[in-house]
């Protein structure tokens, strides 16, 4: 349960606000809406900003959920992993690569089910989220294989 109540689910104020939310979320507000429209100012820019990232980015939306799954798992968010479980898979994933990276903790010793570029990424996702400082050889590998671009939607 949250420490802060959601907002009722047919909230309707303010109403372009709500509107967008809804859109593009499909018609649905998630939990995550409902605590975020305690603030409107925060809500619009979280509905912008997901926006972007969910429908502008160049970064393979594989790559992108699997680095999301990953941090959850680092962070002990199961909340996160429940919700980009099924992103993960809808992107391609596997649910080989779900049951290693949950056997691994979110690290990139899951082994087997994953290609280069996703062990990079696992890495990266590791080190940001562990030492929040990046080493030199897992950002050079991760920028030789996505290109710069990918590299800073990452």
């Amino acid at each position: 349960m949250p420490r802060v109540p959601y907002v009722p689910e047919g909230v309707s104020e303010p109403a372009d606000l709500v509107a967008a939310v809804r859109a593009r979320r499909g018609g649905a507000l998630l939990h995550l809406d409902r605590m975020l429209l305690h603030s409107p100012p925060l809500a619009r820019g979280w509905n912008a900003y997901l926006a972007a990232i969910r429908g502008g980015l160049s970064l393979d939306a594989r790559l992108r959920e699997l680095a999301v799954c990953a941090i959850g798992l680092l962070n002990g968010a199961p909340y996160e992993l429940h919700h980009h479980a099924p992103e993960l898979l809808a992107a391609g994933g596997t649910a080989a690569q779900l049951d290693a990276l949950r056997r691994a903790g979110g690290t990139a010793e899951a082994g087997g089910p994953f290609d280069a570029r996703e062990r990079a990424v696992l890495r990266l996702t590791a080190e940001m989220t562990r030492e929040v400082a990046v080493g030199d050889e897992t950002f050079a590998e991760v920028r030789r294989l996505l290109g710069e671009r990918e590299t800073v939607e990452l």
